[in-house]
């Protein structure tokens, strides 16, 4: 039997639910996701999926990669970002880390990547957006950075902007944080640009998952459901979504007066 969430409630259209721990609320993610990828495949025979990356989504994706019932060869895969300049083979790079954690474990249909290291950028963020366009996604799995950022778009985010994907600044807040997730050595080593996927178009998604443990990213969980909606905090913007899910622990829930555990 899963697990019970030790609170739930709705922050505008947003679905919170607090768990204890970082292990119980990514197996109650994978399990919402696979329900809703294993009813796109009953309704139209296929699903579109996009995947978020980051140290925060370990334990999900492993939880979902153990989710039983899904004919993944029926199943477009897609993610959020990458770094401007990073080989596929670098350590750092989220193509490569999607391999190892998700793409070698589970028979996808396709799997769409982003060239960090296209020789034309501009170009990239174009053709991965008519990737993105061709249909549907059904449900896209994000997370939220430590200063508030959703994909790779730090604050102050576009929230207008009608481009799919874009090429990003990364700010100083941003790169810290993956030094500290042990993706680079130091602060000069992480490039100043990604591309990533757009606000609008994350949003367009059928269905969002939102997995967000650990205690340093509470403040990005306070200014996301507790403040304003607002570029300056990237992610308030789930808030507009009319089927988003946010999946807490006790330790990132911990500054959301009258919820924390």
């Amino acid at each position: 039997m899963p697990s019970q969430p030790l609170s739930i409630f709705a922050v505008d259209s947003v679905a919170v639910e607090i768990y204890a721990d970082k292990p119980t609320l990514s197996r109650a993610a994978a399990d919402f996701v696979a329900e809703h990828i294993r009813a796109a495949i009953t309704e139209r025979g296929s699903s579109r999926v996009i995947f978020a990356t980051g140290a925060s989504q370990y334990d999900f994706l492993d939880a979902l990669c153990a989710s039983p019932g899904i004919d993944w060869s029926l199943v477009t895969a897609f993610h959020l970002d990458e770094y401007v300049g990073i080989a596929a083979d670098h350590p750092a790079s989220f193509r490569r880390y999607l391999q190892e954690r998700l793409f070698s474990r589970l028979p996808f249909g396709a799997v769409h990547l982003l060239q960090g290291d296209a020789p034309d950028p501009v170009a990239e963020c174009r053709r991965y957006a008519a990737l993105l366009a061709e249909s549907p996604i059904d449900v896209a799995c994000v997370g939220i950075g430590e200063n508030g950022h959703l994909a790779f778009n730090d604050p102050p985010a576009d929230f207008a902007t009608s481009a799919g994907v874009h090429i990003v600044q990364l700010d100083e807040a941003c790169r810290r944080q993956q030094v500290g997730e042990g993706h680079f050595p130091s602060l000069a080593d992480v490039p100043p640009q990604a591309l990533s996927m757009t606000v609008p178009a994350i949003l367009e998604a059928k269905v969002i998952a939102c997995v967000v443990p650990d205690a340093r990213k509470a403040a990005a969980v306070q200014c996301t459901l507790a403040g304003r909606i607002d570029p300056a905090c990237p992610a308030s913007a789930l808030r507009t979504h009319t089927h988003c899910h946010l999946y807490l622990d006790s330790a990132s829930a911990g500054l959301l007066k009258g919820h924390a555990q």
